[in-house]
């Protein structure tokens, strides 16, 4: 048995959803990812706005109707009287109703997924990671990045000390559907996406910007200290952001250089990160998530693989399949859902939590909210250097 790999369920969990409905994109992916691990079963949900919708998907979930609700605030009231009180809630909305879903099932006590962003303001954020304290819950936000084994490598590489003190990092986030203005096409995702009602008041930065700030932070620990931001938009009448370039300054002393695009042609989905230190350097691109490029000085450069038997029990923890089959995006998020619910079995039982299978929390979801007003802020002041700590 690899170190680490092995699932612990041993009995079944349960969960319910808000969002994710019919025609919707990521409601559906969190459940195939919850599937992939077995021993975690959907038994309730408001999926959509509108009821008949919420009805037809629980059909095909095979959810009893009894547990299907007209709005999140039914559902927390009713399962929160049940003697088979969900083991969990997972928070699948467009934007703009992550806060107050969370809130109202933290009020009940309730343990907690939500993607990200976690919320639009930073009091909203500094509440929710408050409540969740008071509560005692466990609270997974799903930055799917660092589920990936070859994430997990890389910060324990780094946190080895075999990069030496960290000087540089650069990371980017390219793509290109937003390119042209299909949120005047019907395009759903684009429609809630490029509007501040439904995302906040960043829609690159915001949408995939945050996934830059938490990859980092999770590989390398650093914690900016300043950061100056140019935000922009290319598409004319588009609202908010598809475009931006940050300058980092972290606590420690290193410099930092990001840049998200939603607007880069001929880019999918193409996350990466570079840290180069004192002793050697790293590189990851999600495209190619089962390669490690790692460089010791003056040394060779070395291609770390997933699956090989040389990494470390923080990468085994998260594979699934020996070196050669390949493990994507579903895996990884995959991933973040076997720790979280091997947490929360290890929680009823008294245990220790398994030092290698950690994900992002509600804390990481504040610090992701207060990077996007500290973005937005520099970029309205002209590009001006602005304090960017972080204290929860």
């Amino acid at each position: 048995m690899i170190e680490g790999k092995k699932i612990e369920i041993g009995s079944t969990l349960t969960y319910g959803q808000v969002g994710g409905g019919e025609g919707s994109f990521i409601g559906p992916v969190h459940r195939a990812a919850i599937a992939l691990n077995g021993g975690v079963k959907i038994v309730a949900g408001s999926f959509s706005r509108h009821y008949d919708v919420s009805l037809k998907t629980a059909k095909n979930l095979g959810i009893s109707e009894d547990r299907v609700y007209k709005d999140f605030e039914e559902m927390a009231e009713k399962e929160a009287e049940r003697e088979d009180k969900l083991d969990f809630v997972l928070i699948t909305t467009p934007n703009h109703l992550h806060y107050k879903a969370a809130k109202t099932f933290l009020e009940k006590g309730f343990n907690i997924v939500c993607d990200k962003p976690l919320c639009f303001t930073v009091d909203e954020a500094t509440e929710l990671v408050e409540l969740a304290r008071e509560k005692n819950v466990e609270f997974m936000v799903t930055y799917t990045y660092t589920g990936y084994p070859m994430v997990r490598e890389a910060k324990r590489l780094i946190s080895s000390g075999a990069l030496g003190n960290i000087r540089i990092v650069m990371a980017e986030y390219p793509q290109d559907w937003l390119s042209d203005p299909i949120e005047r096409e019907g395009q759903k995702q684009a429609e809630w996406r490029t509007n501040p009602k439904y995302t906040g008041i960043s829609c690159c930065v915001g949408d995939i910007g945050t996934h830059i700030e938490n990859l980092v932070h999770f590989g390398t620990g650093l914690e900016i200290k300043e950061l100056a931001a140019r935000l922009e938009t290319f598409v004319e009448g588009r609202p908010l952001d598809d475009n931006a370039y940050i300058l980092l300054k972290y606590e420690s002393g290193a410099s930092g250089n990001y840049w998200s695009s939603q607007v880069a042609v001929g880019r999918a989905n193409s996350l990466k990160i570079r840290v180069f230190g004192t002793e050697g350097s790293i590189e990851w691109e999600q495209e190619n998530p089962e390669v490690l490029k790692f460089t010791k000085k003056g040394e060779p450069t070395q291609y770390l693989t997933k699956g090989g038997n040389y990494l470390s029990g923080a990468a085994q923890s998260a594979t699934r399949l020996p070196g050669g089959h390949p493990e994507g995006y579903f895996e990884a998020l995959s991933n973040l859902y076997k720790f979280y619910v091997n947490r929360l079995i290890s929680k009823k039982r008294g245990g220790k939590a398994n030092p290698y299978e950690v994900f992002p929390d509600v804390v990481d979801g504040a610090r992701g909210v207060k990077f996007i007003h500290d973005c937005v802020k520099s970029s309205k002041e002209g590009t001006r250097w602005v304090d960017a700590t972080f204290k929860i």
